[in-house]
C-alpha cells in the first residue's frame, strides 16, 4: 500500500491523520506550515514536532520532493526555465518570468500530454502520467527557493492538460490559496484548457475565481481541426458556449489564447471569423506568435502581423494583446527542454 503524500494533503486530512495517532490537533497547524509555507525538503527539518512524531512520519508518510535538473536563463530577459526532477524519475519543465509586478510561475500539471496539439512539443511523446497536487504546488516552491522572492502569480500553462487532471488540480487550488500556506488567492491563478467542455462547466459550478484562458487557436472547427485533435470531440460552437457559462457562473473575464501560425490562422478569413466570434463575449485574446518547435514545421506570424490584427480587433471593440515573446534563447515553448533532456540522456550526451 502507498504511503500518503503530506505535500498533497490538506490541512483537515493532516488534522485527521495526526489525532488517530493521538497526536493534539495543533500539531496538524505546525505540520502544514512546514510542508507549505516553508517548503521543508525532509520531515527531520521539523524542528518543533516531537522527535517520537518526526520519526513516525519519516516511517509511515513521504513527503514529495522535487529535485533540480536543469535551469536556464535568458540573457534576452531574465526568464529562468527549470527542469525537475520527480521521484519517480520523470521530468517536467516550469518558468520563470519577471514582470514589474513581481514574479510569475508557469508550471506543468502533467508527465507529457495527450492532447496533440500540432504545434506544441510537450504532446509529442503522449501523455505519462497526470501530476500530484504536491508535485505541483513543488514547483511554485523550488522555484521560490533558488529566487529568493515569492511567486506572486501562477499560470498552470507548462506540459499537460490541467483539465485532463482536474481531482489534483482542484486539490493543488485548495493548498495554494489556504491562509496557512502560500496564500495565493485564486484571482493571481490562471487554468488553461484546450477545450475540455465536460470540464470546464464542472470547473465553473466550483465558482472559482480563476480565469480560464481558453486554448482557441483558430476560428473555425476545419482548422481548428487542424492543428488540435481536441476540436473532433467538441465543436467550436460547444467549446464557446461552455466558456460563457464560465463567465457567467463565476462573473470572471475569459482570456482566448491565440498562437498566431504564419498562413494557417492569420489569414484574412480566420481573422474576420475570430472578430465574428469575440464581438460581444467580453474576454480578452491574448496573441501569441507561436514559439518554432523543431519537430514541427509550422512558422511564426511576423510582428507587423501580429500587430494589425491586434488593431483590428480592438477597432472591432475587442480587447486584445500580444504576448511578449519570453525565454526564445532558452527553449521556450512548452517541452522542448524536456525533450532536449530526454534526448541527451538516452544518446549519452550527444543532443544537447
Amino acid at each position: 500500500m502507498q504511503q500518503p503524500d503530506l505535500r498533497s494533503m490538506t490541512q483537515p486530512e493532516l488534522a485527521a491523520l495526526l489525532t488517530s495517532w493521538g497526536e493534539p490537533a495543533f500539531r496538524a497547524k505546525q505540520l502544514f506550515s512546514w510542508i507549505q509555507e516553508k517548503a521543508a525538503a525532509d520531515v527531520a527539518d521539523m524542528t518543533n514536532l516531537p522527535l517520537p512524531l518526526r520519526e513516525r512520519l519519516a516511517r509511515e508518510t513521504q513527503l514529495t520532493t522535487l529535485t533540480q535538473a536543469d535551469r536556464l536563463v535568458s540573457k534576452l530577459d531574465g526568464t529562468e526555465k527549470y527542469l525537475f526532477a520527480l521521484p519517480d524519475g520523470n521530468i517536467v519543465e516550469s518558468v520563470l518570468m519577471r514582470y514589474d509586478y513581481g514574479l510569475s510561475a508557469c508550471i506543468s500539471s502533467q508527465v507529457g500530454c495527450r492532447m496533440g496539439c500540432r504545434f506544441c512539443a510537450s504532446t509529442i511523446d503522449g501523455l505519462v502520467r497526470g501530476l500530484t497536487a504536491g508535485e505541483m504546488i513543488e514547483q511554485i516552491s523550488r522555484i521560490e527557493q533558488t529566487a529568493g522572492e515569492r511567486v506572486s502569480r501562477v499560470v498552470i500553462m507548462g506540459s499537460g492538460e490541467p483539465l485532463d487532471n482536474y481531482d489534483n488540480l482542484l486539490r493543488f487550488l485548495t493548498l495554494v490559496s489556504d491562509p496557512a500556506g502560500k496564500a495565493l488567492g485564486h484571482r493571481h491563478i490562471t487554468v488553461s484548457t484546450c477545450g475540455l467542455v465536460p470540464q470546464i462547466r464542472q470547473l465553473a459550478r466550483e465558482k472559482l475565481q480563476l480565469t480560464l484562458a481558453l486554448s482557441l487557436h483558430a476560428s473555425s472547427d476545419e482548422v481548428r481541426r487542424q492543428i488540435m485533435p481536441i476540436a473532433n470531440r467538441y465543436a467550436l460552437a460547444d467549446v464557446l458556449e461552455a466558456c460563457r457559462e464560465y463567465q457567467e457562473m463565476t462573473g470572471r473575464r475569459v482570456s482566448y489564447e491565440y498562437s498566431l501560425i504564419r498562413g494557417v490562422n492569420d489569414t484574412p478569413e480566420q481573422i474576420d471569423g475570430l472578430v465574428r466570434l469575440m464581438k460581444g463575449r467580453g474576454g480578452h485574446v491574448n496573441l501569441i506568435p507561436v514559439n518554432p518547435v523543431k519537430e514541427r514545421d509550422y512558422a511564426s506570424t511576423t510582428r507587423a502581423r501580429a500587430a494589425e490584427i491586434q488593431k483590428l480587433l480592438e477597432k472591432n471593440g475587442i480587447h486584445a494583446t500580444i504576448r511578449r515573446e519570453m525565454g526564445r534563447d532558452i527553449d521556450g515553448a512548452c517541452g522542448q527542454l524536456r525533450r532536449r533532456y530526454l534526448a541527451h540522456e538516452t544518446t549519452g550526451g550527444e543532443a544537447l
